[in-house]
């Protein structure tokens, strides 16, 4: 399946968010990149339009991974934040790769932090993109 042909992906679509204004992060790089990966929703670093979109579609509550503030749109399968733990949000957007036509987070960036929360599926993650990333 294409990731344009997922739900969650056509839900996100749907919000016509502006490219150069958004990343998706959390763990759906991996599914992207083809990494058996079964996501049940997708976080999204945003700013600008892309933010100002998503208060115009819900109220922003403090996210419970860092400073952030995050807009839950779809019953929670889609979260629009507008940080990302301590990176800053205009680098991660810059170093963004689209794939499928989103923008996704590298997942160089993916191990750093997944390796900094350290819960399990978090370390079985990095294994899987280490051995991806070097081709294994």
């Amino acid at each position: 399946m294409e990731l344009r042909d997922h739900p969650i992906f056509r839900k996100l679509a749907s919000l016509r968010l502006p490219a150069e204004d958004y990343v998706i992060a959390g763990s759906a790089p991996m599914m992207a990149h083809g990494l058996n990966r079964i996501i049940g929703d997708i976080d999204i670093v945003a700013r600008g339009g892309a933010w100002k979109v998503a208060l115009g579609l819900g109220r922003a509550s403090r996210s419970p991974l860092g400073p952030a503030q995050c807009v839950v749109l779809f019953g929670g399968e889609i979260e629009i934040l507008d940080g990302w733990f301590d990176y800053s949000v205009d680098s991660l957007i810059a170093e963004g790769e689209f794939i499928d036509g989103f923008k996704f987070l590298p997942l160089s960036r993916t191990v750093e932090w997944k390796n900094a929360l350290r819960r399990d599926v978090d370390l079985d993650d990095v294994e899987s993109i280490k051995m991806f990333l070097s081709g294994l």
